[in-house]
């Protein structure tokens, strides 16, 4: 591995760090303003964090009739998925959150490419689905429907749809325009559209706020998103789409851990067994892939 390898493979750990202790940052948002006012502020921050990083990158905007599709469905996808992580996160907890979440979309994505655009599966993709099936049941408590619908796993369940649909659309987007492009359209779209919804809230309401929220909300909109996807798009180019995709494994341990850590959220079994099992589909998912890749 050269030096350049580990110091991306350095970063993208630090990335995933970033994009794990997000989830606790907004679990703490939850507790003092209402949902739209929160999911303004955090797409209006990200959009002004990125104008630095497209300045360093150097390239032109630019847009065209194709990739404003993808960049507006992305945009209410990407709305919704808030909404959802918002109330989720809010009535559950941020460390199950994150374990769902990440663990299920990668299932979610697959499926939904074999569901929509008729994707061959191999024997090894099969049992990838049934690992992720039991380990989906698992960690969403299936086995007590009282549990799913009364709590938060329903949000989190949501949440891991709409985040395959928007990793759909951002595969499509990418052969039109530029990953940090993409990234700050749907930050300023996601912005306009988050002001309509929350004009009858007091979005003055955050200057009021104390320094918890304020570290939460510009970790949350800077480091956990503007930061970490600009270090993953960039390792992407020199490592690879596939093993820096590996890295996303590390998202739920960093969110457990924060969780506990400033949260005090207790580590649950069944969330931990079934994100394990989750996490082995997802392997066995790309295990065909990455086998052809390499040879």
């Amino acid at each position: 591995m050269t030096k350049e390898h580990k110091l991306y493979s350095y970063l993208l750990t630090l990335a995933m760090l970033l994009w794990g202790g997000g989830w606790t940052a907004l679990k703490i948002l939850t507790y003092n303003l209402p949902m739209e006012t929160i999911i303004f502020w955090r797409f209006f921050i990200m959009s002004l964090a990125f104008l630095p990083v497209l300045y360093w990158l150097k390239k032109p905007l630019k847009v065209d009739v194709h990739s404003l599709k993808y960049i507006l469905s992305s945009s209410v996808l990407n709305i919704a998925f808030m909404v959802s992580s918002f109330l989720g996160v809010k009535y559950g907890f941020a460390g199950a959150g994150s374990v769902i979440i990440t663990s299920l979309s990668p299932l979610m994505t697959f499926l939904l490419m074999v569901l929509f655009f008729r994707k061959k599966v191999s024997k090894m993709q099969y049992v990838g689905l049934f690992l992720g099936l039991l380990g989906g049941s698992i960690i969403l408590q299936l086995n007590d429907l009282s549990l799913f619908f009364n709590g938060s796993n329903g949000y989190f369940l949501l949440c891991a749809i709409l985040w395959a649909g928007v990793t759909i659309l951002a595969q499509r987007a990418h052969k039109h325009l530029h990953p940090i492009h993409y990234s700050f359209y749907i930050s300023v779209v996601a912005t306009v559209v988050a002001f309509f919804y929350a004009f009858d809230a007091n979005l003055g309401a955050v200057f009021a706020q104390g320094k918890e929220f304020w570290i939460a909300l510009l970790y949350l909109a800077i480091l956990g998103q503007t930061l970490a996807t600009t270090i993953f798009f960039m390792a992407s180019g020199k490592l690879g789409s596939e093993k820096t995709s590996s890295f996303m494994f590390l998202v739920p341990v960093f969110a457990l851990l924060s969780a506990w850590l400033f949260l005090g959220e207790a580590l649950q079994l069944h969330i931990i067994v079934g994100g394990f099992l989750s996490m082995l589909a997802v392997y066995f998912i790309n295990k065909t892939h990455l086998s052809r890749h390499h040879e």
